[in-house]
């Protein structure tokens, strides 16, 4: 009762589950293990009523479009959807970030900050919390940072493409570095744009820092393409492949290790080529290089099926390897410190009582003898025993509310707070401090953690069913195995029946030759 989502997280899980059904059923069951997920993170302390594992990851296909103002990614954006949804100009046009979605509508919609702030299933939930975090009082301008656009545009139909203010405009700077980063890491695909027509790299390297040197340390860096567009303005130049170098160098002095370096530039804007020679060479490159983007695009679908499924089994081996041991760690920080406390401060008032004691007279060789307690009934003396260990016991939870607040400022200066209502739970006042087990960690949390390990692997090997046919056969038929419920629900069947049942037995230079 007390682990159950608030009705709010149940209607927008609902209203998730009827989208996927659309978009693709094979998620529909990845969501079950999401909340069975959420139960494990509720019961532990991880989340709370109002949260679920299922808003930390975008459930379409995330394309990101990030670069300087003038590079030409909301043309690009345009020329991809087939439509002049974004303003383009040489100056700052657009100074928020735009959330592009499908509608069956005709007539695009502009919709405020608040439709992605208040929506699970895109990037942006709850993302004026993140931003108040950052800058005191801006989470409440959220319609000031973000914005949704619908569009009827075919080829946006289970995507979500979000389009970036220019990444150098210096108004609420720290709140958009902190969204950039956001969506970098939520993305499949990030397009980085950079103008060819300004060609000295080396004024911007503030913007190169923080969109490539940031680069080099993950994991997934090859979902990165950087792109130097409008790359026909160099034809003027004697050497156009001197442009291209410049920049591949400046990429490469942050650390580029990874990523395709494209060049590209919109014919309908191009600047005239008379030499038809030449004219050839930067159309044949742009076509392939424009391909190469356009591939990678159509492939993030496919992708972002794997990347749910394998973010599911990240969240589930991360409770076990690196949340229980960090809340158990602070717990036992806690409890030893009460403990102390509680040896020293009982010591105090003992020694103080024993020198009481002795001073008048109390002591006769090893007995106590206290005279105004002996002249009580046997009433009083229970009551005057209750109220002192009730002072005894005051004395102890004085020291467990001192100690907590020294833990728990110590967990929010580390910068660990996603661990305060775990905190919390194991330091609740009828704890005791001995325990050393989590709140919440049980038999039943380790199955269930156990059994959404599991479960990903046949998800995965379902979402290859639909995408693999390894034997070549024309008619392949489904592994009945991979169409089998998950293991969570498996268990959940076997468990009801069991009462019923009788006992039994690298970066890619090519891009500089022009």
């Amino acid at each position: 009762m007390f682990n159950r989502p608030s009705a709010e997280i149940e209607k927008k899980l609902t209203d998730l589950v009827g989208h996927l059904k659309k978009e693709n059923p094979v998620l529909v069951e990845v969501v079950d293990d999401y909340k069975s997920l959420d139960l494990v993170g509720r019961r532990l302390g991880l989340i709370s009523a109002d949260e679920s594992y299922t808003g930390k990851i975008p459930w379409w296909p995330l394309i990101s479009v990030l670069g300087t103002f003038s590079a030409g990614k909301s043309t690009f954006i345009n020329d991809f959807m087939g439509r002049n949804l974004q303003r383009s100009g040489n100056q700052a046009v657009d100074d928020k970030f735009t959330v592009v979605c499908y509608s069956e509508n005709e007539d695009g919609r502009v919709l405020p900050g608040i439709a992605l702030d208040a929506d699970i299933r895109f990037p942006f939930y709850k993302m004026s919390e993140e931003i108040e975090r950052v800058s005191e009082g801006e989470g409440r301008r959220i319609d000031a940072y973000l914005q949704l656009k619908t569009t009827s545009a075919e080829i946006m139909k289970g995507k979500i493409l979000i389009d970036s203010p220019g990444f150098d405009a210096d108004e609420q700077r720290t709140s958009t570095l902190k969204i950039t980063d956001h969506i970098i890491d939520l993305s499949d695909l990030v397009l980085v744009f950079f103008d060819a027509r300004h060609p000295e790299p080396g004024a911007m390297q503030d913007t190169l820092e923080h969109l490539v040197g940031n680069t080099i340390h993950r994991n997934d860096s090859n979902k990165f393409l950087f792109i130097l567009n409008q790359i026909d303005t160099t034809a003027k130049e004697n050497n156009p492949e001197d442009v291209v170098g410049a920049w591949q160098r400046a990429l490469s002095q942050k650390g580029l290790t990874a990523g395709r370096f494209y060049c590209i530039y919109n014919e309908k804007a191009a600047v005239p080529i008379e030499d038809e020679t030449l004219r050839a060479r930067f159309k044949k490159k742009k076509d392939e290089d424009l391909n190469d983007i356009m591939s990678r695009i159509r492939q993030v679908e496919v992708e972002r099926s794997y990347r749910i499924v394998g973010s599911l089994e990240k969240l589930a081996r991360d409770i076990e390897d690196i949340h229980l041991p960090k809340i158990a760690a602070y717990t036992s920080e806690w409890s030893k410190k009460v403990l102390t406390a509680d040896i020293v401060t009982y010591s105090i008032v003992f020694a103080a009582l024993l020198y009481i004691s002795i001073s008048n007279g109390y002591w006769d060789g090893f007995s106590l003898n206290i005279p105004f307690f002996a002249q009580l009934d046997t009433a009083m003396k229970g009551l005057v025993l209750f109220f002192a260990f009730f002072a005894l016991a005051g004395i102890h939870y004085l020291n467990r509310s001192i100690m907590y607040k020294w833990v728990s400022s110590k967990i929010l200066n580390k910068g660990d707070e996603q661990y305060i209502l775990a905190f919390n739970k194991n330091t609740a006042w009828w704890r005791s401090i001995f325990r050393d087990k989590p709140v919440g960690w049980g038999r039943n949390s380790k199955k269930r953690i156990k059994n959404i390990i599991a479960n990903t692997a046949q998800f995965v090997q379902r979402l290859n069913n639909q995408f693999t046919n390894p034997s070549g056969e024309t008619d392949t038929k489904k592994v009945s195995q991979a169409e089998e419920k998950p293991a969570i629900a498996e268990q959940e069947q076997a468990d009801a029946a069991a009462t019923e049942k009788k006992p039994e037995a690298s970066t890619d230079s090519s891009s500089s030759q022009l």
